[in-house]
């Protein structure tokens, strides 16, 4: 694959925290959400369309539904949100302290049950969880973690990969789509600690969000490693590929021939000269490559 021109979403302004970028293949649509912002972002490629939609607490991600709402998973619970009327109604109260936790990254499976992982703010202990909501019912399926994040799904549906971005690994396990259960955890890939001095250079980043391709790559967002990887699915690395961006957050694959790949990133909390040397930090990135993604599972109602 030739070196990627990188571009941003033209006419959109940078996100604090941009994160769970997804296509619309029958409305040929973006959308991602700010979670610190409150927003719920939508972008049209065709007339660069872009809309916003002020939301009561952080979102963590957005999951479409097969019936045109979307999933929200917000600090304050889950919810449904009607982007024709700004409305949203809440399916299930949070399952934690919300002082202290809030849902994160979340993605539909194959089979439209929601998966949804929490980060927990304090980092210590690893107090995170990740819950599945099927048949109107919430409920933890695996904890031990800090940041969940990193879902997606192999093109077989047989292996669901999870990610602890403070703990700078991946797993994977084995998933069984007839009841949604997990087996078999196992380390993925594991990253080199973040430097103990603060200092970038040599630091190649954690885990972020993730997508994978129809070959079965997983492909990761490296936060503050200013670089998305591609793995084979043995874990080996087959593309590492540099972006004008620090912080990454993560990948999605989209337009036509799901060919386009987007990346959202961050620019809150960055240090001045670090933004000042990278304008495009918190921006949509977007940019052609060679094998396509697989379609966004839509979560049933």
């Amino acid at each position: 694959m030739p070196v990627p021109v990188w571009q941003p979403l033209p006419g959109v302004a940078p996100s604090q925290l941009g994160e769970s970028p997804l296509w619309l293949p029958e409305e040929q649509a973006l959308l991602w959400v700010d979670i610190p912002g409150r927003q719920l972002n939508e972008w049209r490629p065709a007339d660069g369309h872009h809309r916003q939609w002020p939301l009561d607490s952080e979102a963590g991600c957005v999951v479409p539904q097969t019936d045109g709402m979307l999933l929200l998973p917000m600090r304050d619970g889950l919810w449904q949100f009607d982007r024709r009327t700004g409305q949203r109604q809440q399916l299930a109260p949070p399952p934690y302290d919300a002082s202290l936790e809030r849902f994160n990254d979340g993605k539909a499976d194959p089979q439209g049950r929601l998966w949804v992982g929490t980060i927990y703010e304090p980092r210590t202990p690893a107090a995170a969880a990740l819950y599945r909501w099927s048949g109107g019912r919430l409920e933890r399926l695996a904890g031990g973690v800090t940041v969940s994040n990193g879902l997606a799904w192999s093109p077989d549906g047989g292996t669901m990969y999870w990610a602890d971005t403070h703990d700078h690994v991946v797993h994977a396990l084995d998933f069984d789509g007839s009841d949604g259960s997990l087996a078999r955890q196992r380390e993925f890939i594991r990253f080199p600690p973040k430097p103990t001095d603060l200092e970038l250079g040599g630091y190649g980043g954690r885990p972020d969000g993730a997508a994978v391709d129809s070959e079965g790559a997983y492909w990761v967002a490296m936060y503050e490693g200013q670089r998305l990887l591609r793995l084979a699915p043995d874990g080996r690395v087959l593309l590492d590929l540099p972006l004008p961006v620090r912080c990454p957050t993560m990948p999605c694959f989209g337009g036509d021939d799901l060919r386009t790949l987007f990346v959202t990133s961050a620019c809150r909390g960055r240090p001045a000269a670090e933004l000042a040397a990278q304008p495009w930090a918190g921006c949509v990135l977007m940019t052609r490559v060679d094998v396509p993604g697989l379609p966004v599972n839509f979560a049933l109602p």
